[in-house]
């Protein structure tokens, strides 16, 4: 893959990603509530949030296949409405679910997507092998992709999206429905496209999928960007740590919510934010605990970004190993963004 070209002496890059006061409403639904986004060149941005967000339409405005009711965006410094094709020849996206053509084998599907780009019988040939090769596909390049596993799917259909060597990936929520050792290796395969050059535009529900790989990650929820920055300084927007109360009673319990990020009622746990240090854990637990028999048990724990999203959004996330979201109080009911509607 080509890297991007360098900007000359004196001269800012162009953003790879950017987009002002995008908005986009369907029916009485505002999906997109005046989005701002910056991508730099060669760097991995998250754009981080639970189901029904925002997360797919922005994408999908991005890559030209949704227009938006307001706002602007630019991709490669070329206009996404008036440039729509300049655009598309710069981009590749993966959804969420593969769309290989799972009749013809992996080889097939991309020889095929090399000759739609404009290649040679021989450099369709050449292109195929080598990503067949890079994404661990050679063993089953004859075999149709209806035989393949979910990851390896998920591997054919990022590697058709690489066919033309794009300078921007989109990936949205591309790991989504996979096993543990699927999501590691789409993960690597991440990592090795950014030191690349390339940039990387990654829409997720998962936690640990941002932290890992994002250089810049962007919370969304409800339509509006919530929080912006590295994983460091999102998770220092929450306090450096939380502790976690298991609480003797219901009414315990009660009595100290208003004060937490965290809250599992069925467990009658509670965490509270704190900086970590010995003398404030003595003094919150005396606050919230002067009689010292509320507080059954205690621990205190780095924060994280699920810390992040519980302070920042009005749904929890997925946690990397499962699909289903950390039980709390502060949840409320999303649109979904699968049907491709929000």
């Amino acid at each position: 893959m080509s890297a991007p070209s360098s900007p000359r002496a004196g001269q800012h890059p162009v953003p790879a990603v950017e987009a002002t006061a995008l908005r986009k409403s369907y029916g009485d639904v505002r999906v997109l509530d005046g989005v701002d986004l910056r991508v730099e060149p060669g760097t991995v941005f998250s754009l981080l949030g639970p189901n029904g967000a925002g997360k797919t339409t922005t994408i999908r405005i991005l890559t030209t296949l949704t227009a938006a009711d307001a706002g602007t965006a630019r991709v490669t410094g070329h206009d996404v409405v008036a440039e729509r094709s300049a655009v598309r020849r710069a981009i590749s996206l993966t959804g969420q679910f593969a769309a290989v053509d799972e009749m013809q084998t992996g080889e097939e599907n991309l020889r095929m997507m090399a000759r739609l780009s404009g290649a040679s019988r021989a450099a369709a040939r050449s292109r195929a092998a080598e990503l067949l090769e890079r994404f661990d596909l050679t063993a089953a390049a004859r075999r149709p992709a209806r035989t393949y596993s979910g990851g390896m799917r998920r591997r054919l259909d990022l590697a058709a999206g690489l066919v033309g060597n794009p300078e921007v990936i989109f990936l949205d929520e591309p790991t989504t429905g996979l096993d543990p050792r699927s999501r590691q290796q789409l993960w690597e395969v991440v990592k090795e496209l950014s030191a690349e050059g390339a940039t990387v535009f990654l829409t997720t529900q998962y936690l640990e999928e941002a932290d890992k790989l994002a250089d810049r990650i962007a919370v969304i929820d409800g339509g509006r960007i919530v929080a912006e920055g590295t994983a460091h300084d999102l998770k220092s927007r929450v306090a450096g740590h939380r502790l976690d109360l298991v609480l003797g009673s219901r009414a315990a319990y009660e009595r100290i919510a208003a004060r937490a990020v965290l809250r599992i009622p069925e467990t009658l746990t509670l965490g509270v934010p704190t900086d970590g240090t010995a003398a404030q854990v003595r003094a919150l637990l005396d606050e919230l605990d002067p009689g010292r028999g509320d507080v059954a048990r205690f621990s205190l724990h780095t924060a994280t970004l699920d810390d992040v999203f519980l302070t920042l959004t009005r749904t929890p996330p997925r946690t990397a190993d499962s699909s289903a979201v950390a039980p709390t109080s502060t949840a409320h009911p999303q649109p979904t963004e699968e049907t491709g509607r929000v």
